[in-house]
């Protein structure tokens, strides 16, 4: 494999058979497990509106997480090469999805809300172009076809800027 290559790979279990398989739409639960080798079974299921347990992670919130780690990730990175400290980083992310008549939906957008607290002060206008700079990086938000907002805030040594 190249260095520019990079695979992944996980296994998803339905474990929702209730006794006959999918014989009606209301008679096989939704529920599955999530297999990654080496980490903890993630228990999925879908959205409660979509006769999902509440109980279990569903793809929607994971999408979400995906695009908040990678932002954050992204812009730890950024931060890094620009010489801005991150003391802590904490994002409260939103999306918005619409269901079609049909059945089938898409996310419309998402807006991440990251509140990120420096060590120092640091311009707002490298603040933007810091979160922009790890928006054209995070692999996530370049492969979905809907936008990813931000509405950042920045905390300098525990006082809000």
């Amino acid at each position: 494999m190249s260095l520019d290559e990079h695979r992944y790979a996980l296994t998803v279990r339905w474990t929702g058979n209730l006794g006959e398989g999918t014989a009606s739409y209301r008679g096989y639960s939704r529920d599955h497990d999530v297999e990654i080798p080496g980490l903890p079974v993630l228990r999925g299921s879908a959205d409660p509106t979509f006769h999902g347990d509440r109980n279990r992670y569903n793809p929607e919130q994971l999408l979400l997480a995906a695009l908040s780690q990678c932002h954050m990730l992204s812009f730890l990175h950024v931060a890094v090469k620009h010489g801005v400290v991150v003391t802590a980083y904490e994002d409260r992310a939103e999306g918005l999805m619409r269901t079609n008549r049909d059945g089938s939906g898409q996310f419309e957008s998402v807006t991440l809300k990251p509140r990120v607290t420096l060590a120092a002060p640091a311009a707002e206008e490298l603040m933007e172009e810091l979160h922009a700079g790890a928006n054209r990086v995070c692999f996530i938000a370049r492969s979905v076809n809907f936008p990813v907002r931000h509405e950042p805030s920045v905390v300098v040594g525990g006082q809000a800027g």
